[in-house]
């Protein structure tokens, strides 16, 4: 506020009360959709576990301190002045400005006009001023006067008294307007934070005959606004982890899947080889990597390991967890287990383990000699097998998920297959599930429909391409994979 000693200064035109009548009722519209916004995020910023819901809501709130002031600040501009009697007509005054719980204080411009208060040192008269608003801010008692600048560091933290004295010499001398906080500790041991903006009025001769101020209580708006960078803080780190995860699981997975540049064939020097090729198709929805895999492998008496399989969640733990069970898998069947038994030794490391999971699973030993198919499945979709332009899939054995019970006991079953025949094994996820009423055969069910197009291919990798073709494209949720093997002749 301008100084009474030096009213010769010139006064701004006041504004029309039409236009501020008409920022007034923009001020609480703003504020009451403001409301509807923050009424639809209604989350406690500090039981908020997603950072982004305490992000939002510290926004809202952010934005509700700065429309109050602006409301309060057009008001007082709409009355002028104030006045004696200003306090006791200011409570009333914005009483239909919508409430916003669960702020403390009360959003009229009573509350505005105790946040906002103004002081004059008189560098002449060593007279100094305070408005009530000021004592009020500072906890201070009206009768035992304000501070003068020699005592106002008495109430100042002691961190921030130099970057005061900086501003009031900066002010004093060098006759630069003030523009800064500060942090005061009341007698009541309340610590709040202090917004001062002013200047100094000089006398005829240049110097400076007193400084003015005017001081706002922000104690609100910077722990809101603290809350707000701690939230962007929070996500930062949250992406940036989730980010490392992806990567990671990533990485995981290429080191342990097949990556097949050329079209393979196994087993190498036998009767009859598998043309056999395999693709990895990611979920649309997720930017993290399953636990689903595929494998071929030719073993030490000349069979090949087929398998496919589905662990349970997703990223690094997932990945992690698929590279020990198809490691173990590796190892058991090189071993020579054959397939109902290795199922029962994977349920069992499953169960053990110290990061329980579920998991599905088939496993599959083809005999080059008899041409002969024994397979065990996990509580998983069962291969399907194509011959002369028709497909079906495989009666499955007896075989409940990796991990659901200790003990479980599984069978396996034998399948002769015949030169020409395509075996098509799968994890369920080609088909979007975009509700739980889907029949889980789906999947199965748009393969089997590809058999007229399976029986114009000429390899396993022509055959792949007619699943990406299908598949490909789809926003799944979750992701899948499938390995195709041909029998050679």
């Amino acid at each position: 506020m301008p100084s009474p000693l030096f009213a010769d200064h010139s006064a701004d035109r006041s504004p029309e009360p039409d236009t501020v009548e008409a920022l007034i009722t923009q001020a609480r519209r703003l504020r009451g959709g403001l409301d509807a916004v923050r009424r639809e995020s209604s989350v406690d910023t500090g039981l908020a576990v997603d950072p982004q819901l305490r992000w939002q809501r510290a926004l809202c709130d952010l934005a509700v301190h700065h429309l109050d002031d602006l409301g309060g600040h057009l008001d007082q501009l709409r009355e002028g002045l104030p006045t004696e009697d200003t306090e006791d007509a200011a409570a009333a005054d914005l009483a239909d400005l919508p409430a916003a719980p669960p702020e403390p204080a009360p959003h009229e411009r009573g509350a505005l006009l105790r946040r906002v208060g103004s002081a004059e040192w008189n560098l002449l008269t060593d007279e100094v001023t305070w408005s009530d608003e000021l004592f009020a801010m500072f906890g201070r008692s009206p009768s035992d006067g304000p501070l003068t600048l020699d005592e106002l560091p008495s109430l100042i933290l002691d961190e921030d008294q130099e970057g005061l004295a900086t501003m009031v010499t900066d002010c004093l001398v060098d006759g630069r307007p003030i523009d800064g906080e500060f942090r005061i500790v009341r007698p009541d041991a309340n610590l709040r934070t202090v917004h001062m903006v002013g200047e100094p009025v000089l006398d005829a001769d240049g110097s400076t005959a007193c400084m003015w101020a005017v001081l706002r209580d922000v104690s609100e708006l910077r722990r809101t606004q603290a809350v707000v960078r701690e939230s962007v803080d929070s996500l930062q780190r949250e992406r940036h982890m989730a980010q490392t995860e992806h990567r990671m699981a990533v990485e995981l997975q290429e080191s342990v899947l097949p990556q097949w540049r050329d079209a393979p064939s196994l087993p190498q020097g036998g009767p009859v080889a598998l043309d056999f090729a395999g693709r990895y198709f990611p979920s649309g929805t997720s930017a993290l990597i399953g636990g689903d895999w595929y494998d071929a492998l030719q073993l030490p008496d000349g069979k090949t390991l087929l398998s496919v399989g589905d662990l349970t969640g997703h990223g690094v733990t997932a990945t992690s967890g698929m590279a020990m069970v198809l490691g173990a898998l590796r190892g058991m069947a090189v071993a020579g287990q054959q397939p109902g038994p290795l199922m029962g030794f994977l349920n069992h490391l499953l169960d053990t383990t110290a990061q329980p999971a579920l998991g599905s699973a088939v496993c599959c030993r083809f005999d080059p000699d008899s041409r002969r198919l024994d397979w065990a499945q996990a509580g998983h979709p069962a291969p399907l097998l194509f011959r002369g332009g028709t497909g079906r899939a495989l009666d499955p054995p007896e075989g409940v998920l990796l991990g659901a019970t200790a003990g479980a006991t599984y069978t396996q079953h034998s399948e002769p297959l015949e030169p020409g025949d395509l075996l098509v094994l799968h994890t369920d996820g080609l088909v979007p599930r975009r509700n739980h009423a889907v029949d889980a055969h789906e999947d199965a069910e748009r393969l089997l429909a590809l058999a007229p197009r399976f029986a114009a291919a000429r390899s396993a990798q022509d055959s792949v391409r007619i699943v990406v073709e299908e598949f490909g494209s789809t926003e799944r949720e979750d992701d899948a994979c499938v390995l195709i093997a041909r029998i050679g002749d």
